[in-house]
C-alpha cells in the first residue's frame, strides 16, 4: 500500500503517463476529455475521448485541458486527474489514498502556471505534491548521469513544447523552452494540404502522416501515402496522394525553430561543460525524437554526438517516477 502511495505523473500535452514504484508506467493516455457542454459531465477520457475528435454531435465536445504543457482549463484538468486516478485505482487493483505525487512542469512555466498544476493535483486528493522541471525528468528516464557534475544536455519534444537543457550536478544550467512540438508539426501538414491540394484534413490524420512519412531535414528513400480529406471547392470526400518530400517540406519551419534552440542553448553554455558535450553528445527524448531521420540532421547541423532515449515517449514519465526517491536532493541543488 505505501509504495503504491508514491506516484509520478508526467502531465503532457498529447499525453498523461502514471508511474508508480513497482509497477512501472500503469497508465498512458491521449489528455483529452469529452464533455457534454449542457452538463458540463465528464463522458469519456483519453483514448475514449481521442477516438470522439472530429466525430461528436453538437452537444458533445471533445477537448485538451492541457495547452503548451500547462494548464488552459482548470476544472477540467481536476476532472480528468480524478477519472485517471479511478483507472489507475482499477489498474493495482487497490484503493489509492492521499497519494505522494511528483509532477512535471516544463521549465519555461511561470510561478502562476506552476501553482496551478500543484493545486489541480492537491485537489483531486494528493497528499504532498513535489514539482520536477521537465528536461530534469526526461534526463533520469533516459538514464543519464543528472547528479554527477558533468554535461547532460537532453532536447525534449512534447505534444505542446520544446525543451532543451542543460544538465548537471541535479540541476539545470542554463535552458530554453519554445511553445513548438509536435502538435504545431501536425497543424503545419493541415495547413499545407490545405494550401496545395485545397483539402480539409483532421490533426489525427496529421499525426499518422507525421508518424508515417514525416521526415527531418535528410536525404531519403521518397515514401507515398493515401490520405482522405474533404475538397474545399466541392465540399465532398476526396483521396489525394502525398509524398514524403512534400511533408518534409511542411515540417521545415518548426525543424528549424527546434534547431536554432538547441544552438542557443549550447552558446550558453559554460565553457567547462563544452567539453563534455562533444564527448557525451545530445539526447533526444518526447514523440518528436521519433521523427525518422531527426537524430541524423541534429548531429550533421550542431556537430556533436545525438542519440534518441532508450524509450523516449516514456522518458518523463519514467525519470517523473525514479526522481520520488530522491526529489528533495534535486530541490536542494536548485
Amino acid at each position: 500500500m505505501f509504495s503504491n502511495a508514491n506516484i509520478g505523473i508526467d502531465l503532457g500535452t498529447a499525453n498523461i503517463l502514471v508511474y508508480t514504484k513497482n509497477k512501472g508506467i500503469i497508465l498512458n493516455e491521449p489528455s483529452v476529455v469529452a464533455i457534454d457542454i449542457h452538463s458540463k459531465e465528464v463522458l469519456a477520457i483519453g483514448q475514449e475521448a481521442k477516438m470522439m475528435v472530429g466525430k461528436t454531435p453538437g452537444n458533445i465536445v471533445a477537448i485538451r485541458p492541457l495547452k503548451d504543457g500547462v494548464i488552459a482549463d482548470y476544472q477540467v484538468t481536476i476532472d480528468m486527474l480524478k477519472q485517471i486516478m479511478k483507472k489507475v485505482n482499477k489498474k493495482i487493483g487497490m484503493s489509492i489514498r492521499k497519494p505522494n505525487v511528483v509532477v512535471c512542469t516544463p521549465s519555461g512555466a511561470t510561478s502562476v502556471e506552476r501553482r496551478a498544476i500543484h493545486d489541480a493535483v492537491k485537489n483531486f486528493g494528493a497528499k504532498n505534491v513535489d514539482l520536477i522541471e521537465e528536461p530534469i525528468a526526461a534526463a533520469i528516464g533516459a538514464d543519464l548521469p543528472v547528479s554527477e557534475p558533468v554535461a547532460n544536455v537532453v532536447v525534449d519534444i512534447g505534444g505542446g513544447t520544446t525543451e532543451v537543457a542543460i544538465i548537471s550536478f541535479g540541476g539545470i544550467v542554463t535552458s530554453r523552452s519554445i511553445r513548438v512540438g509536435g502538435d504545431q508539426l501536425d497543424n503545419d501538414i493541415v495547413q499545407y494540404v490545405r494550401k496545395k491540394y485545397n483539402l480539409l484534413i483532421g490533426y489525427r490524420t496529421a499525426e499518422n502522416i507525421k508518424m508515417e512519412i514525416g521526415y527531418a531535414l535528410v536525404e531519403h528513400e521518397k515514401m507515398f501515402m493515401d490520405i482522405r480529406g474533404r475538397d474545399l471547392v466541392t465540399g465532398l470526400p476526396k483521396t489525394i496522394t502525398l509524398n514524403s518530400y512534400e511533408i518534409q517540406e511542411a515540417l521545415r519551419e518548426p525543424l528549424l525553430a527546434i534547431l536554432a534552440t538547441i544552438r542557443d542553448t549550447l552558446e550558453d553554455c559554460p565553457p567547462e561543460l563544452s567539453g563534455d558535450i562533444v564527448d557525451r553528445g545530445v539526447t533526444l527524448t518526447g514523440g518528436g525524437a521519433l521523427i525518422n531521420g531527426l537524430h541524423q540532421w541534429l548531429s550533421e547541423e550542431i556537430s556533436v554526438p545525438v542519440h534518441v532515449a532508450p524509450n523516449p515517449l516514456e522518458a518523463v514519465a519514467i525519470g517523473t517516477g525514479r526522481s520520488l526517491n530522491f526529489i528533495h536532493r534535486l530541490q536542494k541543488a536548485k
